[in-house]
């Protein structure tokens, strides 16, 4: 019998180890399944399981390793002109330079990555990116950038949330 994992297979075993709560084994398990897909010549699955790994490094409070493990990724993306997955990647590589309280790099890394989403056509994506961002400058007292991100984020949304119209609401008033 053979005892050897094919891709899916760890791929599988690393989302079912990050769903326990386990995010150094996962992100241990994501970055076998990057290898496995790349063996395979899968470069763009072997790319998002580089993305999960950072989400799984994030979690375990190794924010620099996060950040090493995203890097790149979203110009990998790019060149197969997959906007939704750059986005993410882009994304991804914000939250670890904020974590590293790099928060320059973060805030234009953010900026980028609602871009991408934007162009996806993932507007509840880029609501979470322009959240995130909005946080990010409320954080560095920048109370007006804060407004104009939440409401460039909002405006876009078709069928908001109970929330997301109060919140339309409450920050076009504002302004």
């Amino acid at each position: 019998m053979n005892n050897k994992l094919n891709s899916q297979e760890i791929k599988q075993k690393a989302q079912d180890i990050y769903q326990t709560g386990d995010y150094q084994s996962a992100a241990q398990a994501f970055a076998d399944a990057s290898i496995a897909y790349a063996n395979e010549g899968d470069l763009l699955t072997s790319t998002e399981m580089k993305n999960n790994e950072s989400v799984a490094l994030l979690r375990a409070k190794q924010a620099q390793a996060a950040l090493e493990a995203a890097q790149g990724t979203d110009i990998v993306f790019a060149e197969a002109g997959d906007e939704r997955r750059r986005g993410m990647a882009l994304a991804n590589q914000a939250s670890a330079q904020e974590a590293l309280k790099h928060f320059k790099e973060a805030i234009d890394l953010y900026t980028k990555a609602g871009e991408a989403l934007e162009k996806a056509g993932e507007i509840d994506m880029r609501v979470e990116v322009m959240q995130l961002l909005s946080t990010l400058y409320l954080r560095r007292f920048k109370l007006f950038d804060a407004i104009i991100t939440l409401q460039s984020g909002l405006i876009a949304v078709k069928n908001p949330t109970p929330k997301q119209r109060f919140m339309k609401k409450l920050l076009f008033i504002r302004l």
